[in-house]
């Protein structure tokens, strides 16, 4: 039956149609999808379109094992796509060892060359299919784009496409739910493993020691007790170590009761084909595997996967987990049992991966000790199912009913295993002996200078090849070239230390590359800093304002979002705002918050707060707080709108209503607040404490005993007597309404009060 590639989905669309946009530019591309998206899916709908853009042509898809062949062959032709030899194949698929030995004897001419698996291709096999067909478009295909040995695919492929990550699609709903288990941190599993010494030629655990420490009884015996407690009677796929390994849990399970066979390398091609065709009609439970199907194997009902097998490589960790990931019906989330305590090297399969680092080489495909550290590092954080006793050899780090919460909660940090709080760091290349820059595991400027000096926050002080020092930022762009300095070091405040030949020792402002002779003082003013060198002061702006005067701290003058520096030798003249303080606006230097250009010449505030300000071309700016400084108006005006007298009438007009509708507002404010505190004291009573009155709430005194009476509370206000026969009102926080020089007061109900002011005269007041 021949299966529609004619239907995608909606990432799919979207990636196929970048990619054939990136083919515009580079013809060398390098996809990656996770395990279970559709990478064939969508292959097949790119190689249909090649073709029928050119019936002449062919497409070559290139593996790199004999077994992956065969099950291309298979997939085109569900996909109606015929391959070569048959008499109207426009796809031939080869292994890359079979091509490097028949290239010669290949006359067509392929238009599309697709690399499957291309995290394992290297670029001294390629290299000569890439020159050999210069105008083909090439496209690798994998869900993985790394290296242990960090090496990246930049020799081969211009560029990377990566699709949604793992998280993303288990949201989306294309990728199943997981539960997660493993060995616990300190358990004797977990032990054998830490103490795992040796390493293959590619740089992961070496199967031998593996082999001779795990292929032992009670190891099997635990792995098989992981599955009867969490996949009891569940269809899954177990990765073991070795073909030894993998036959000794095969028949331990089957001892046991399940029905398990193990497949690998060994195993013939027919009965191979027999045993996977038994496991996917469910007549055999489960797979016991070496290697064999890490890599484009296709069971979307296994309901459970068990890493058996110890590894480095986050290639064959994710390749492992995402063949229990793919979704078919029926199927709510699968069973990851981690017998191996991978998740500790490499956080749960959807921990963020920085793909593009890997790709170009500037990071590992690597599992680190550090990673438990982070958000993924999940078991000790979480309330652990209650299915689980602690004495258990395995611990559930995920439940699925709480991955979808945390799917939605958590956010990925912008570097793979980097996490706000790790540092920059140098480290030094043992093959050339250069140094370079990284954040944790991933390098972000490669080595490339003889000496580095020092790091500080995203900055490092480095010797450049050419003998001159200067500073680059974390990703080794160049923020400043200085001359060939002997030593550098950063010191607080965003200065730099250099010390020439002589060792003559001056300092280097960053926020604007001024030098200066000696060691700068910094003096702050909120936002803003000053720095004193000497007697004289300089402002930290690119066009920096210098004072030679003679003036002390005693003349800066903080104003919130800007400072003040009186200096009567400031030239040229400007125009000033007009007010009632005009002596006040002259001789000032004005600095603003946050504006890295210059210094400006004070010409005046507004009534809402708001200045003016001129620079040292003649030009005026408006400048408020929180705020970037406008333009307004110009020495020379060539329309009237550039005309200072009439800018500056308009923006004191709109002052004006500003102020007065923040004056507006805050005695709304204060008034609110005042209404909600007198709510609050309605039971206030007087007390007498000596022979002085006062007011209290509960326990709590309002008003302390200062009056020689105090009447009872009407509404907000009470009437006191301060001296003999002088009698006043206040509020109950003790706010005085009325000056106390009445010889009576009478508070009334409606909001009024009758003041005598001698016997037979009183007036009323509202309150």
């Amino acid at each position: 039956m021949k299966t529609s590639f004619h239907f995608l989905r909606p990432y799919q669309k979207e990636l196929k149609h970048l990619i054939l946009k990136k083919w515009e530019h580079n013809k060398s591309i390098m996809l990656q999808m996770p395990t279970g998206t559709g990478k064939t899916h969508l292959l097949a709908s790119i190689i249909y379109d090649s073709l029928k853009e050119n019936g002449k042509r062919c497409v070559w898809i290139v593996a790199h094992r004999r077994e992956l062949v065969e099950q291309i062959e298979e997939t085109m032709e569900r996909y109606g796509i015929p391959s070569i030899p048959k008499e109207d194949g426009k796809v031939r698929a080869m292994s890359i060892q079979w091509l490097s030995r028949h290239l010669n004897d290949l006359h067509e001419t392929p238009n599309l060359i697709v690399v499957d698996e291309a995290h394992h291709a290297l670029a001294k096999t390629y290299k000569e299919l890439w020159l050999r067909h210069p105008e083909a478009k090439k496209l690798g295909l994998t869900a993985t784009p790394c290296r242990l040995d960090r090496r990246g695919f930049t020799d081969l492929f211009d560029e990377l496409i990566t699709s949604d990550s793992i998280a993303d699609f288990i949201r989306q709903g294309w990728l199943s739910a997981f539960d997660y288990v493993s060995i616990r941190p300190g358990s004797k599993s977990q032990r054998l493993i830490d103490n795992l010494s040796k390493r293959g030629a590619d740089g992961d655990f070496q199967t031998k020691e593996m082999n001779e420490v795990l292929n032992r009884k009670p190891c099997i015996e635990q792995l098989y007790e992981s599955v009867r407690q969490y996949a009891d009677g569940k269809k899954g796929i177990v990765y073991a170590i070795s073909i030894s390994h993998a036959r000794n849990i095969a028949d331990f399970y089957r001892l046991h009761g399940i029905n398990a066979v193990a497949i690998d390398s060994k195993t013939p091609a027919r009965q191979r084909r027999q045993l996977i065709e038994d496991f996917k009609r469910g007549k055999t439970q489960v797979l016991v595997n070496v290697d064999v199907f890490s890599e484009g194997f296709d069971c979307p009902d296994a309901e459970f996967v068990q890493m058996a097998r110890p590894t480095l490589s986050l290639a064959k960790y994710l390749q492992q987990v995402g063949r229990g990931l793919r979704k078919t019906t029926g199927k709510d989330t699968c069973m990851l049992i981690d017998n191996a305590g991978l998740y500790r090297l490499f956080g749960l399969p959807t921990a963020y991966r920085d793909w593009k680092a890997m790709f170009e080489g500037r990071l590992a495909g690597k599992g680190y000790r550090t990673i438990c550290k982070q958000t993924e590092y999940l078991a000790a954080k979480q309330e652990k199912a209650p299915t689980v006793c602690p004495n258990e050899p395995l611990e559930m780090v995920m439940p699925h009913e709480l991955l979808w919460d945390y799917l939605n909660k958590s956010k990925p940090p912008t570097d793979y295993n980097s996490t706000p709080q790790e540092k920059l760091k140098p480290f030094k290349d043992r093959e050339n002996g250069l140094w370079g820059l990284k954040c944790g595991q991933t390098i972000t400027a490669k080595a490339q200078y003889p000496t580095l000096f020092d790091v500080k926050d995203n900055l490092a002080a480095v010797r450049f090849e050419d003998c001159r020092t200067g500073i680059v930022d974390k990703e080794g762009k160049i923020r400043m070239k200085t001359d060939r300095y002997k030593r550098m070091k950063f010191l607080p405040d965003d200065i730099v230390a250099v010390t020439d030949r002589n060792d003559k020792t001056s300092y280097i402002d960053l926020r604007c590359n001024q030098y200066y002779p000696d060691k700068p003082i910094v003096m702050k003013f909120g936002q803003i800093e000053i720095l004193q060198v000497g007697r004289m002061f300089y402002s930290r702006t690119k066009h920096a304002y210098v004072n030679r005067s003679g003036i002390d701290r005693h003349d800066f003058f903080s104003r919130g979002f800007y400072l003040l520096i009186y200096d009567p030798f400031i030239t040229p003249e400007f125009k000033y705002v007009e007010s009632t303080e005009d002596s006040l606006n002259k001789d000032y230097v004005c600095i603003l918050e946050n504006d890295e250009d210059s210094y400006y010449r004070f010409c005046g505030k507004l009534p809402d707060g708001s200045i003016v300000i001129a620079d040292g071309e003649g030009r005026y700016y408006h400048a408020e707080a929180g705020k970037e400084k406008r333009y307004i108006a110009c020495m020379t005006p060539e329309t009237q709108t550039e005309n200072f007298k009439a800018a500056v009438s308009k923006l004191m007009s709109e002052a004006r209503e500003c102020a007065a509708q923040k004056q507006a507002d805050k005695q709304r404010t204060q008034e609110k607040k005042q209404k909600e505190r007198l709510a609050t004291l309605q039971n206030a009573v007087p007390f007498k404490s000596g022979l002085k009155w006062g007011l209290k709430s509960g326990e709590r005194i309002i008003v302390p005993p200062i009056y020689r009476r105090i009447q009872k509370p009407i509404g907000n206000y009470c009437a006191m007597e301060e001296n003999p026969n002088q009698w006043g009102i206040i509020m109950l926080d003790g706010k005085v309404v009325v000056e106390a020089r009445y010889i009576n007061v009478e508070i009334k109900d409606n909001g009024t009060a009758n003041l005598t002011i001698i016997p037979g005269k009183t007036k009323t007041i509202k309150l």
